[in-house]
């Protein structure tokens, strides 16, 4: 594991994650935090992926980030893996779709952007108002684990002992990948999921999701950005076997891969 400190971070952090090759939301968000005093700025990975525009998002959110965490996507691309490393059964609509966004990014992403996905870490710590924090993709025991507000306790339980392991106590953990934000209390430390700016979470509308940690707490915020001009893009490219809808309508054609609770 590759742990980069960050040290002590004064003032709100941005916290956010799935750009997915969005090139119109990430700028979107962007535009939003240069309105704020938010300097602090944390990726929990997975820069490029289903949309059309990988090399400009990822050339954007690395300059505009103070830290991306390696999510499986960074990994797959720097090693230059001939599938994204999700881990999907195959057969699933995960795996399906995958097999035609993957060859897409992976034929445009430089070698540069390679060689600075290679740089990300695993895990970065830092103490924020007195508590401390590690930001991770989707789990420390499996980088493309999808953990879910309706995940079993022993799940985070597990996750939290694995991490903590590496880092010591914590009082956050904040982590992406599975796309929908939320917070959970797991004993005395809380779980937070920041969501993706890249893709709806599945919740009928085109906005996606980010997170602001202050001192007063963590606050989730959903992002309008320009989702049909994002759509028209991809079809544009030719990226038309589902995520392109799914900016739009905001329903992945990926359900599958959702705990039954958390379907439509």
């Amino acid at each position: 594991m590759v742990i980069r400190d960050l040290g002590e971070l004064k003032g709100d952090v941005l916290l956010f994650g799935g750009p997915y090759s969005n090139l119109h939301a990430a700028q979107a968000l962007f535009a939003a935090m240069s309105h704020l005093p938010i300097t602090n700025r944390i990726c929990t990975g997975d820069v490029v992926a289903y949309g059309a525009d990988p090399v400009a998002t990822s050339d954007l959110v690395f300059a505009q980030s103070g830290c991306v965490v390696a999510g499986n996507c960074e990994k797959q691309l720097a090693a230059r893996a001939p599938d994204c490393g999700c881990g999907f059964e195959d057969g699933t609509a995960c795996d399906l779709l995958s097999r035609g966004w993957y060859p897409y990014a992976d034929a445009r992403v430089t070698k540069a952007q390679r060689a600075l996905m290679a740089t990300c870490p695993d895990i970065a710590t830092f103490i924020h108002a007195g508590r401390r924090a590690a930001v991770i993709h989707g789990g420390v025991t499996d980088i493309a684990r999808f953990i879910w507000s309706a995940s079993d306790a022993s799940v985070f339980a597990q996750e939290r002992a694995a991490l903590e392991a590496h880092t010591g106590p914590l009082d956050l953990i904040i982590a992406g990948h599975s796309g929908i934000a939320f917070t959970r209390d797991i004993g005395d430390c809380m779980w937070i999921n920041a969501g993706v700016i890249g893709m709806p979470p599945h919740d009928r509308t085109p906005r996606t999701e980010y997170a602001v940690l202050s001192a007063q707490g963590i606050a989730l915020h959903k992002l309008t950005y320009p989702a049909e001009k994002a759509r028209a893009t991809m079809e544009g490219a030719g990226l038309i076997q589902g995520y392109h809808a799914a900016l739009t309508t905001g329903i992945w054609p990926s359900e599958d891969v959702l705990p039954t609770a958390l379907r439509h």
